[in-house]
């Protein structure tokens, strides 16, 4: 009987213990790393602080299916890591109660390098980004006041948010900020053009990648610029449109003609992964998008003026060149990001 009592007394001073450190737990910072070979940040990150805690509650908000309005479709749903955040095979993006939308979902990375974010630039502030998916109808069809009820009677976040903010509160400003940490961290950096750009390990490029990237910046870096393989810019690349859709584009921002199917130009990394490409998810292949820029691209008044140059409409590419292009494209693919267990649900 003395074993027993002594038991439970042991017991009770651990989690007494346990309870302690939980009050006391000092939120830890993250320390943002910028890549040498990358541009300078554009992530305001005195307006939320990286914090491991942060961090933590990003991720789980990012993978619950509860917040949808099924309980089923989260921001990971569309956005599958070993597709670098990409919904692999689809088109354009499946929502809620099989709501289907009417663009390919976009590759998640490096979105501390940016100031504008969806295709068509809907917004400028990464933690304000997650209200479009969320509210969108066909997308997760969320609801503020039930995300947050079922936030504020679930022990795990109530104890998440009581550590990764100083005020602790359950509401949509720090829900935002936590899914804006998470989503900063989420870096593509260390492909093997990056190492070969860093001149680590020895690593270097084969004839054909060599070649394709002379190709690539004769003929592509002017709209995929820096390593981060983008510009950021918005341009009409030529699609034809698809009068069954018509996606103006940028114009339905701004309502300026001058933007009429104008898109943002996404980053090529990891584009090995990202099958089907553009923003409809019109191509299934790199080899059918090199097509269209050879032999494709559609004259209008907004056609971006680097693809009629010299009385010719597109980018003159051989198909030599295009399998050098194509070789080339393949080292900007990151494994480690694509496996990275920070980013991963489980």
């Amino acid at each position: 009987m003395k074993t027993k009592y002594l038991l439970l007394f042991i017991f009770s001073i651990l989690l007494s213990c346990s309870n302690d450190n939980d009050e006391d737990y000092q939120n830890v910072p993250i320390d943002f790393k910028v890549p040498s070979n990358f541009p300078p940040v554009a992530y305001n990150f005195a307006n939320n602080p990286l914090t491991e805690k942060g961090f933590e509650l990003g991720k789980k908000l990012f993978y619950d299916g509860r917040l949808a309005s099924d309980g089923t479709v989260s921001c990971g749903f569309c956005h599958e890591q070993e597709t670098a955040f990409t919904h692999h095979g689809h088109t354009v993006s499946h929502g809620v109660d099989g709501a289907v939308g009417t663009r390919n979902t976009p590759s998640i990375q490096n979105l501390a390098y940016q100031t504008t974010f969806m295709f068509d630039g809907a917004t400028n502030h990464l933690d304000l980004q997650p209200i479009i998916p969320f509210t969108s109808p066909i997308e997760m069809n969320g609801d503020f006041n039930k995300a947050l009820a079922m936030m504020k009677n679930d022990p795990e976040y109530r104890k998440l948010f009581k550590s990764a903010f100083t005020d602790g509160l359950i509401n949509s400003e720090n829900m935002l900020k936590a899914l804006g940490q998470f989503m900063v961290m989420i870096t593509s950096s260390n492909s093997k053009f990056d190492k070969f750009r860093r001149n680590e390990g020895g690593i270097t490029l084969s004839t054909t990648e060599k070649e394709g990237y002379t190709v690539f910046n004769a003929k592509c870096a002017s709209c995929h610029a820096t390593d981060l393989m983008t510009d950021h810019s918005f341009r009409n690349n030529g699609l034809p449109v698809n009068p069954a859709v018509n996606d103006v584009g940028r114009y339905r921002v701004t309502e300026l003609a001058a933007d009429l199917y104008k898109f943002k130009v996404p980053s090529l990394r990891n584009i090995e992964k990202t099958a089907p490409y553009m923003h409809d998810g019109r191509f299934g292949t790199l080899e059918a998008v090199l097509d269209h820029y050879a032999n494709g691209v559609e004259n209008s008044t907004t056609l971006d003026p680097i693809l009629k140059q010299n009385g010719k409409i597109g980018i003159v590419l051989s198909v030599q060149e295009k399998e050098q292009l194509i070789a080339f494209l393949k080292t900007l693919t990151d494994y480690e990001y694509l496996t990275d267990k920070r980013f991963s649900e489980f």
